[in-house]
């Protein structure tokens, strides 16, 4: 029972996280630090092996998702590289971070951020974007219905916003799009679906970059990834998919409801140890 879980964690996570940009991580994790509570097969579960395995599984969503992107022509791959400048060493310090960290502490510090993330999914289209100041990257992109949209940034500032996204990730084992959807948007006036596709790329990236210092650090339980991948390329399929069909309001709004109760619950276990 708990592996048919898994792999429906897998495919639920990789959907929601490809139709945000979020990598699905932030579900995964926290999900897996849940049931190691109920299940004595999953019991064995600690921050760092959660962790791990998550960024490994989001290689898979990640690449899944960006093949599926590139094909719809939404992804800036050259901004993507930029922004791994950044996200690359990033990542590297969060795993250096997430060591030795401490169990309780870890629930709450995590449940927090993802309570945060909420808020910000909950007001960044009520946020206009700020005005781009002059000598950085400009671009156009060219919407489906044929509307031109300018956007861009100073490479300088991308670079370091994508630093404390690759921390959280190497740190917190989510794909760090949860922030870098929003900075783009709200900062260098990202079309939403540009800044979407364009942050599974980097998920891509940072996870794999990531994941490779976690398994040298023995923190990837290979179990619990093999039953949780084919679920995760399959939902970065069918995520890439529904994003280019459907408005995403009322998956961000269940998704913001499902994190504030998540978050919550973390909170909650780690105060208590319950």
């Amino acid at each position: 029972m708990e592996w048919i879980v898994l792999a429906f964690l897998g495919l639920v996570a990789a959907i929601l996280g490809s139709i945000m940009g979020l990598g699905g991580g932030i579900i995964i994790v926290p999900a897996l630090m849940i049931l190691s509570d109920y299940s004595p097969i999953l019991s064995g579960i600690t921050p760092q092996i959660a962790v791990g395995t998550s960024l490994l599984i989001m290689i898979f969503t990640g690449l899944s998702s960006t093949l599926a992107y590139v094909k719809q022509k939404k992804v800036d791959i050259q901004s993507g590289l930029i922004f791994f400048i950044g996200s690359g060493p990033g990542a590297l310090f969060g795993v250096w971070l997430n060591r030795d960290i401490d169990v309780d502490v870890f629930l709450i510090a995590f449940g927090i951020f993802i309570v945060v993330v909420s808020f910000i999914l909950m007001i960044r289209n009520r946020i206009p974007p700020m005005k781009r100041r002059p000598k950085g990257i400009e671009r156009t992109y060219v919407t489906e219905t044929g509307k031109t949209i300018q956007y861009g940034y100073q490479p300088i500032i991308g670079v370091s916003i994508a630093f404390f996204v690759g921390m959280f990730s190497g740190l917190f084992g989510i794909g760090g799009g949860s922030l870098m959807v929003p900075a783009m948007i709200l900062l260098f006036a990202f079309p939403a679906h540009l800044a979407v596709a364009t942050s599974m790329f980097l998920v891509l990236l940072s996870a794999t970059v990531s994941s490779i210092s976690h398994i040298s650090l023995g923190n990837v339980d290979w179990l619990y990834a093999m039953a949780l991948i084919p679920g995760a390329w399959i939902g970065g399929q069918l995520g890439a998919a529904i994003n280019k069909r459907l408005s995403s309001n009322n998956v961000v709004l269940m998704l913001r409801v499902f994190l504030v109760i998540i978050g919550i619950r973390l909170i909650y276990q780690g105060v208590t140890g319950l």
